[in-house]
């Protein structure tokens, strides 16, 4: 008998409430066709390439690549892509579009025991996300304001009277306007400070950019994606050309990709790799789901999960390109900048009598700007030692290795190199318009992740889904204003680090082995065959099973170790010495972070042991309704009805109507004359289906 499909949405309810019965024999089916949909592929690839290609691609990728070994990274990142990232992507694509609901439909489906992956997913992990993500993007509304002056007000340091600001003059321009005029941060997380008023603006106008393209769900978000997914690809060009024609982009290029194939052998390599593969492809949110969920049944999902993935790496590679090229001519400048420096401080030197002849170099160092910085090196190398004072080599790669990432990268490293730059107000706002839109498609993605399975859930949230979309953009903005403190900084690192780190590889881990194993790899196969027209290759069935499930536990346990291990630790700003220090979270801190943590993977358990509870009262109800029907439960009777049941499953693929067979109960919608609220132990031994085919 041909495996049948899940039931539809009404007929699931009743499933669920078996607490699970059935699990084992359901199989993949749609929503009712009158789910929206997608009015184009490329609609559909803009949203999908917009949610994953974040932020995370322009100020992470690239320190990692720089950081673990460029070329011999770029090799790792691509093989943990191959086995882990694109089959867990397209496992995810799959399910959404063959169930054509969010996370908690397609887990209701899968397995009614697991359900609480889906709320995990949705009330949880993504809402966490989306809190601290956007104060990211009010950042950048920030900066993107501050970029239609000239000079740039992070171009120079402010002064007081005739001195300069002594915390600017310790540090930098930059550094001091991210810490001080943007943030005004505090000392610790342990100083909460007051609000900062120009950030709790932006983070108002860019909750209600988010509400705007998401309240009539798709059909607007995807209107915005046309600008938001395709701009910051001319923005990554226009800077990719501009910055390949400054000095020491080469040299810039050259340091990053520079292979050290030693790097194979640390485990935190892979580790960094393997997480960095998690979080570009959007694994674990329930956005990947939702998204593909609006797709018609046949699209060919195989081919997006690879064409996305190469898109996403591809743009990767492009980021890396162009943040090195501009860091390359940064560090050119400033080793330039640091030979004037010293080579003025030597002739005052020289002056007062405090540096021999024989010492001073053979350049022209009454000229210090003409200086080559190789025959400064040069000399450097040879005299150096001898000189009364500590002078600088002003090496390059010494510049090129004090790699930074996240907000260090894009409003402090980056904003520097603009700012010395030909037009730097212009360099600077199309900077930032580029960052505030691969944030807003990010943000849609995973807005979606938790507007479209409580929607499709609850009648009621559908049925008033612009209000609803409001609501959360309300309480969204309203729990946000935590991080608009001086010290809110401090907390959008420890959301970014712990709260949704370690839920979402708990959540995928579990996605993993519920499809590859409890539901079953070769069925979910013989789905994607009957969804798509042809069987997908058999070797992703080994890698769900093995491979990609290995890779994420393995994930799991170095984040764990590592968590458990060394106390978590923050980096702060110590305004006495205007530098950034590490500090360990406070006990209070580590309290709410383990909370995060236990209530973004509670819906898991609670979820399961609800089923359980359902499962055990549903066996005492049949074990009574066998009673009450006895008296029908003749040899004749049971044959007539047993036969009468194996037509109408035979039958169920044609059917109009939902009809299948679940565990100890055979239930047909076709034919009046059964009772399907009798089990089928009334009718004579039970009918049952399995995961493989059979004859009835």
């Amino acid at each position: 008998m041909e495996k049948q499909p899940l039931p539809s949405d009404d007929i699931s309810k009743e499933t669920e409430a078996d607490g699970g019965y059935g699990e084992e024999d359901t199989q993949l089916a749609s929503e009712p066709a009158a789910r929206a949909g997608w009015n184009s592929k490329i609609e559909y690839f803009l949203a999908q390439v917009g949610f994953s290609v974040g932020l995370g691609n322009v100020w992470r990728f690239p320190y990692l690549c720089h950081q673990n070994g460029g070329g011999s990274f770029l090799l790792l990142y691509v093989l943990l892509m191959l086995v882990i990232g694109i089959p867990l992507f397209f496992l995810e694509l799959a399910a959404g579009q063959a169930i054509r609901q969010g996370s908690i439909g397609v887990w209701r489906h899968i397995s009614p025991r697991l359900s609480g992956i889906g709320y995990s997913r949705c009330c949880f992990v993504c809402f966490f996300v989306a809190l601290y993500y956007n104060v990211i993007l009010a950042w950048s509304l920030f900066y993107l304001g501050n970029s239609f002056q000239y000079p740039l007000p992070w171009e120079q340091c402010p002064e007081q009277g005739n001195t300069t600001v002594k915390e600017c003059a310790l540090s930098s321009n930059t550094s001091y306007f991210w810490y001080r005029k943007a943030l005004d941060i505090t000392d610790s997380i342990d100083e909460m400070g007051s609000f900062n008023t120009y950030i709790v603006l932006c983070l108002l106008a860019a909750w209600t950019i988010v509400c705007l393209g998401m309240f009539k769900g798709i059909k607007t978000s995807v209107k915005v994606m046309y600008f938001s997914s395709i701009f910051p690809y001319v923005v990554l060009f226009c800077f990719l050309i501009r910055g390949f024609l400054l000095d020491g982009a080469l040299e810039g290029v050259t340091f990053m990709f520079y292979p050290k194939l030693e790097i194979w052998g640390d485990v935190q390599v892979w580790r960094q790799a393997a997480t960095q593969v998690f979080f570009a492809l959007g694994l674990g949110f329930g956005s990947i789901i939702a998204y593909s969920s609006y797709n018609p049944k046949n699209n060919n999902c195989h081919r997006d999960a690879f064409t996305v993935s190469t898109i996403n790496f591809l743009t990767s590679v492009l980021a890396t390109l162009v943040v090195f090229a501009v860091l390359g001519f940064k560090a050119k400048v400033k080793v330039q900048d640091c030979v004037v420096s010293n080579t003025e401080e030597l002739v005052e030197l020289f002056n007062n009598g405090f540096v021999d002849h024989s010492l001073m170099p053979a350049f022209n160092y009454s000229d210090s700007a003409s200086v080559d910085v190789d025959d400064y090196r040069s000399w450097f190398k040879q005299f150096g030692s001898k000189i009364p004072v500590n002078l600088s080599d002003c090496d390059f790669e010494k510049e090129m290795q004090k790699g930074v990432e996240g907000t260090g990268l894009a409003f402090i490293a980056f904003t520097e190199a603009i700012s010395r730059l030909p037009g730097s107000p212009f360099w600077s706002a199309l900077f930032f318009l580029m960052l505030l839109n691969l944030g807003l498609s990010t943000m849609f993605g995973t807005m979606e992740g938790i507007l479209a399975p409580l929607t499709d859930r609850f009648k009621i949230l559908a049925n008033n889904k612009t209000k609803f979309t409001i609501f959360s953009c309300i309480l969204g903005f309203t729990i946000g204003l935590l991080f608009t403190q001086r010290c809110g900084s401090y907390f959008v690192t420890m959301f970014d680090d712990y709260s949704a780190t370690l839920p979402l590889i708990i959540v995928v881990v579990f996605e993993t082995f519920t499809v590859s194993w409890l539901y079953g790899a070769d069925r979910f196969l013989d789905d994607i065959e009957r969804m798509l027209g042809w069987r997908p290759y058999v070797v992703y069935k080994y890698l769900w099973k093995y491979i990609s499930l290995l890779g994420m536990l393995g994930l799991l346990a170095a984040t764990t170790i590592r968590m458990v291990m060394k106390r978590p630790t923050y980096m702060a700003w110590d305004k006495e010495t205007a530098t950034e220090v590490y500090l360990q979270y406070p006990d209070w801190a580590l309290a709410v972070l383990t909370s995060l943590i236990i209530f973004a993977m509670l819906p898991i358990p609670v979820g399961f042991i609800r089923a359980l509870l359902l499962e055990k009262n549903k066996r005492a109800s049949r074990d009574s309704e066998i009673g009450q029907y006895s008296i029908v439960n003749t040899d004749e009777n049971a044959k007539r009805l047993r036969l009468k049941a194996k037509i109408c499953i035979s039958q169920c693929n044609r059917a109009t109507e939902s009809c299948w067979c679940l565990h100890l109960r055979a239930s047909c919608r076709l034919d009046s004359k059964i009772n399907v609220n009798i089990p089928c132990e009334t009718y004579g031994s039970p009918l049952r289906t399995s995961g493989k085919k059979r004859k009835v």
